[in-house]
């Protein structure tokens, strides 16, 4: 079991739209980059929908989806785990990061997407409740670019992570999986 922590937010005061993993894997922290295995479809998917070369250095991958007004952010500040995968963090070790202050300085946030199932779980149970907004919030689980999801072909994983795109309308969307909250 080892301890890791997270990375600063990717993001832009005009962000509409958040993105959020549970903790980077262990290659990702290895490389202090978001997504960084090889096989993780994140950018690859981020890219075809925003219009972004997915195989460019990390800073421009990070800079476009910064301008394509996306942040990028995990759950956990840091935790402890046995190994990359969520189902090997410690419940009891875990620290959330600042989604009080994260929203003060994001206002313009209307969406909310999880990479995957824990994510959106943690955040549901532990952080939702917390957080005050004055706008309405839509809340999406999608399904997990890790490449141990392998239940969803990358074209299904495309589709549905269309939501990403901030001008992307949910109603009728393939994957409209989702819960709208107004605090």
């Amino acid at each position: 079991m080892f301890h890791v922590h997270s990375f600063p937010p990717v993001e832009t005061p005009d962000a509409r739209v958040l993105v959020l993993g549970t903790m980077p894997g262990k290659m990702s922290l290895h490389a202090q980059q978001y997504y960084a295995h090889p096989r993780n479809s994140f950018w690859r998917i981020a890219g075809e929908i925003l219009g972004f070369e997915a195989g460019s250095v990390y800073e421009h991958r990070v800079s476009s989806l910064a301008a394509s007004g996306v942040a990028l952010w995990d759950v956990l500040q840091s935790c402890s785990r046995g190994g990359s995968l969520d189902s090997a963090i410690d419940r009891d070790s875990m620290i959330f990061n600042d989604f009080a202050a994260f929203f003060a300085r994001h206002r313009a946030i209307h969406r909310v997407c999880f990479n995957g199932a824990k994510a959106e779980s943690l955040y549901l149970r532990h952080i939702q409740p917390l957080v005050a907004s004055t706008t309405e919030v839509e809340y999406l689980r999608l399904p997990s670019t890790s490449p141990a999801h392998a239940g969803k072909s990358f074209l299904e994983k495309l589709g549905a992570w269309s939501a990403i795109s901030p001008n992307e309308r949910l109603p009728g969307h393939p994957f409209s999986h989702f819960t709208t909250t107004t605090f």
